[in-house]
């Protein structure tokens, strides 16, 4: 079975970019030109998916507004001659069909996907976390439907990280298939460095089976007081195979102040307008960074 919905968990609070996510969602706060969350329902478009669900919260309702129809814009966008930024816009709202569901309270991830459950229905589903940018040649979730579409099984993505930082993360131990293909065979959230099993980090895309559904349902909250999903995909090991997908790509976490810049710099520089004084203005602060 094809992979066509998509779930964007993003009911968070973004406590981290306080106090700009007081009144924005930091899935909103603005790449460039794009806000965060774009770019990342741009990779499920470009994996082939059709239908996406964002599992909301209060004071998210800017990300409705942001890939909602806007006629007051378009009428005065239309009226200026303003052809190209009118393309723009309607092209956002037209991009995928898009349906919201709320999670009205914040019992974490794996509570946030069981309510796309009537959603999804008896189907594979991705979920991308919307604060998780890859810069890949070949989109990540692409990447990871390969190899589902070999195996048939929930795929995780997996990033090699340093290990003072897997504790961080939730992390895999895992059997090397391929050189990016791996078979889970046993997890752990947020473990001391020392309790790692390996430096291979689930990050924030997933191909997930409904299995997942009846387990998420009995779920008893595990840290921080929350339904955890790494915990939940533990427990599924034991019906299905689970994989592992080590993707070829740059990740930047926009869920921190740091990864925000890399990736404001990051993008900035790819793009033809910036070749010029932008990368001058860099330059120059390198520069005066070397002589401190």
């Amino acid at each position: 079975m094809q992979v066509k919905k998509a779930v964007f968990p993003v009911a968070g609070l973004g406590t981290r970019f306080l106090p700009a996510t007081k009144s924005s969602p930091k899935e909103m706060l603005p790449l460039i030109d794009k806000p965060i969350v774009h770019y990342v329902v741009e990779e499920a478009v470009a994996s082939g998916i059709e239908q996406v669900l964002f599992v909301t919260g209060r004071g998210k309702r800017s990300i409705e507004d942001y890939f909602d129809i806007s006629f007051e814009l378009e009428t005065v966008l239309h009226n200026s001659g303003k052809k190209a930024e009118l393309f723009q816009i309607r092209e956002i709202a037209e991009m995928v069909k898009i349906f919201y569901v709320r999670q009205k309270e914040a019992m974490g991830l794996g509570h946030a996907i069981l309510c796309a459950r009537d959603f999804i229905g008896d189907e594979p589903f991705a979920v991308l976390l919307g604060d998780d940018i890859i810069d890949a040649e070949r989109p990540c979730l692409s990447q990871l439907l390969d190899v589902y579409r070999k195996y048939q099984g929930t795929v995780l993505a997996l990033e090699q990280v340093p290990m003072e930082n897997i504790s961080a993360y939730g992390c895999v131990k895992a059997n090397r298939i391929t050189d990016q293909t791996f078979e889970v065979v046993d997890m752990v959230e947020k473990p001391k460095r020392e309790d790692a099993p390996s430096d291979l980090a689930i990050i924030g895309r997933y191909v997930l089976t409904p299995n997942i559904f009846p387990i998420l349902e009995k779920q008893e909250r595990g840290n921080g007081g929350e339904i955890q999903l790494t915990d939940a995909i533990l427990r599924l090991l034991s019906e299905e195979a689970v994989y592992g997908c080590r993707f070829e790509g740059t990740r930047y976490d926009c869920g921190n102040k740091f990864g925000f810049l890399r990736a404001t710099v990051d993008m900035a520089l790819k793009r033809e307008e910036f070749n010029g004084e932008f990368k001058s203005f860099l330059k120059q602060r390198l520069l005066e960074c070397e002589k401190l």
